[in-house]
């Protein structure tokens, strides 16, 4: 997933979050209606959520320091969930205690009738306008995945950020009309009361799911399946290598993967032949998958013997790694040894 797409769709959302936000406070404050509170509140707390994501994206692209040698990118996951945290608190949260608040006294929405339902229908198209620009920039590498894969699988926060919040928009605007309607036909309070209630369960929902994702990136996912095969052909596609021995993939931010392996290579002639081989497969591993920019590679000399003789460990299956041969701090040999 780019970077731009993702910001493009921040900026989308931030603009149409902000002009909703105005619209909905002035028609609380025409109207005292608490589904119209809530709703202001939310877009507030959107626009901070969107500017939260901008700011992570900018810290991540920070050099890396002696005491952060990975850089940064992961920055951009902790204000990920920076932005679920919000979500929670200020949007779903207050909404729930503004409905409980508005039940304890409700009242019928008296003056500027129409303002609310105005604002609410001209906030529906603003905000489709912004969840049309998110599903746009994210259909460009979401492929052939369902929307629910998408948001679970996608490593870069923000464009799933993004969807979940402007789908729980909408579907809180509809909430939020529903509210304000029958108030408005009836003249019970207690309708804007369960809108606004509505609006923040479904906050609370969507803040859980976000803290949910994001929580499985900032503890460190490796790659998906269809890069972790394409790395693995990357690396036995030649004959500098006989077999992977063990290999481990780490996503350092959204577009960084680090990947480490102990590899099973050919007897060489001199170490200077052993780091030209592992040089080569190193770069068809960058070639293969760009984003594997961190690469470690231990080469090891599989030994079936050693195997059988239980020095090392069994055959490589799903379940566990192949044999190697004793080190040579071991067997008392002098080795070289190279990592990439």
């Amino acid at each position: 997933m780019s970077a731009n797409g993702g910001t493009k769709a921040i900026i989308a959302a931030l603009l149409a979050n902000v002009g909703i936000a105005i619209t909905k406070f002035i028609a609380f404050l025409l109207t005292s209606s608490s589904s119209m509170l809530a709703e202001s509140i939310h877009s507030v707390a959107d626009s901070g959520n969107q500017a939260l994501l901008l700011l992570g994206g900018k810290r991540a692209k920070r050099a890396a320091t002696p005491q952060h040698p990975f850089g940064y990118g992961r920055e951009r996951y902790i204000y990920a969930f920076i932005v679920s945290i919000v979500l929670f608190s200020l949007g779903g949260l207050f909404a729930l205690y503004e409905a409980w608040h508005k039940a304890a006294d409700p009242h019928p929405i008296t003056a500027w009738q129409w303002v609310p339902v105005a604002v609410l229908l001209a906030a529906i198209v603003m905000e489709g306008f912004s969840f049309r620009t998110a599903i746009k920039e994210s259909n460009h590498t979401r492929g052939s995945q369902s929307w629910v894969n998408f948001i679970r699988r996608a490593k870069a926060p923000e464009l799933p950020v993004v969807l979940l919040e402007d789908f729980g928009a909408l579907v809180g605007l509809v909430l939020a009309l529903f509210g304000v309607g029958l108030t408005l036909i009836t003249g019970n309070g207690m309708w804007d009361a369960a809108g606004t209630a509505m609006i923040g369960v479904l906050l609370v929902i969507i803040a859980i799911v976000l803290a949910i994702e994001t929580k499985s990136l900032l503890l460190g996912e490796g790659a998906d399946p269809g890069d972790l095969a394409t790395i693995e052909r990357a690396i036995t596609g030649g004959p500098e290598v006989e077999r992977i021995i063990h290999m481990k993939t780490l996503y350092l931010g959204p577009e960084e993967l680090m990947v480490a392996a102990k590899i099973g290579v050919p007897a060489c002639e001199s170490a200077e032949e052993l780091a030209r081989g592992i040089n080569t497969v190193e770069a068809r591993i960058r070639a293969a998958v760009p984003i594997a920019r961190v690469i470690y590679l231990e080469p090891d000399i599989y030994s079936v013997a050693a195997e059988r003789a239980g020095t090392g460990t069994a055959a490589p299956t799903a379940a566990a790694p192949a044999a190697a041969v004793p080190s040579p701090s071991e067997s008392g040999e002098v080795a070289g040894r190279a990592g990439g």
